[in-house]
Parts: structure tokens; sequence; C-alpha cells
């Protein structure tokens, strides 16, 4: 089970939206696609911005969106 929970990570991500705007994320695919390029850049050499000791690739960078360390963008921006 991924802790912390799908709709805990939308509104991290969301966090920043006014009231009125369109989500940044609206469904779990949207988190599922942008950790797992995240992951994909971890294991290819980029460097995590949280400790990654003990942690499996995906872990990572959840615990990056968690803690508010990267932004998942909009298809816009």
């Amino acid at each position: 089970m991924l802790h912390p929970s799908y709709s805990d990570l939308m509104k991290v991500v969301n966090s920043e939206v006014e009231p009125g705007e369109e989500p940044v994320v609206s469904s779990r695919y949207s988190i599922v696609m942008a950790t797992s390029r995240r992951a994909r850049q971890i294991i290819g050499g980029d460097e995590a911005l949280v400790d990654e000791k003990g942690k499996k690739p995906l872990s990572v960078p959840v615990e990056e969106v968690n803690q508010g360390k990267i932004k998942i963008l909009s298809d816009e921006e």
C-alpha cells in the first residue's frame, strides 16, 4: 500500500491552486505518471531531494511530492 495515499498526494500537489481554478492533478493516474517519471530520473543518476537510504526507487519521488520538494506541472505548463 502506498503511504501517503493518492488522495493525500493530490491534496499536496493541488494545495497552491486558487479556488475556482482547475486543479493541477485530478486523477491518481497523474500522480503515478509523475512519480514514475521522477523514479526513472533518479535511477538514471539524478540526485534525490530526500533521504533515499533503504527506500525503493518509487518511494523516493512519492516522498519528494509529499514534502513539496518537487512539483507536478499541468499539461499547459
